[in-house]
């Protein structure tokens, strides 16, 4: 199977095997990188549904095995935010080759997660789905979302730092597998050649016998 259609299908397992509770710290997660990598790699509409639909179906997972175990909702309205940013990653992507240098690529799956970090802080300090009295509507309020983050959890810059090097880390993993993937793909034999000048011969029409003379 070409890297194409089945290297994007064994991505999407790995990442779903990131996300089993507990593999990895709070917010250190391969979901900024991957996306983006999709944006950059995946074909057509492949680069949309397979990802999003992956997301979908792990959150589901996840959203019964919190309710299970601890009897915690996992389906929030606040996730429709989430999936929007998850787009912004996916549009990201798109904005770059596959020719492009991983280095630049790199970059890009950092930025990807800055902006995710940024955007998804800011939802929550402006919709405040869990009602946080730290997060005045105001400059203050929303310093403390992007910074300290509400008490009795681990302080937002954290999520902050474990974001940017996830999102460096596995975007550079997802971009190099892909680049080395394409590498050791054999490649296609080139299309046919011109007609060699022997061929041309045989095929040129029989010249007209000389009319007999006079």
């Amino acid at each position: 199977m070409r890297a194409k259609h089945g290297l994007p299908v064994v991505l999407m397992i790995v990442f779903a095997l990131t996300r089993v509770p507990g593999l990895l710290p709070v917010n250190f997660s391969a979901v900024y990188g991957l996306l983006f990598c999709a944006g950059v790699y995946f074909v057509g509409r492949m680069a949309w549904w397979l990802p999003l639909a992956t997301m979908a179906a792990t959150d589901l997972g996840l959203g019964i095995y919190y309710f299970v175990t601890a009897g915690i909702s996992g389906f929030q309205p606040y996730l429709l935010v989430n999936y929007a940013m998850y787009a912004v990653l996916i549009a990201l992507g798109r904005c770059f080759k596959p020719q492009t240098s991983w280095l630049v690529l790199l970059g890009g799956g950092v930025l990807g997660a800055m902006l995710f970090y940024l955007l998804t802080n800011t939802a929550a300090w402006f919709l405040n789905p869990f009602g946080n009295p730290e997060y005045t509507k105001d400059l203050a309020g929303w310093i403390i979302a992007l910074t300290k983050g509400t008490a009795g959890y681990p302080q937002t810059w954290e999520f902050f730092r474990n974001t940017l090097l996830s999102g460096g880390l596995f975007t550079g993993l997802f971009a190099g597998a892909m680049k080395l993937s394409a590498a050791l793909e054999p490649k296609e034999a080139p299309a046919a050649e011109a007609e060699s000048d022997d061929d041309e011969e045989a095929e040129a029409p029989a010249a007209e016998p000389e009319q007999a003379k006079a």
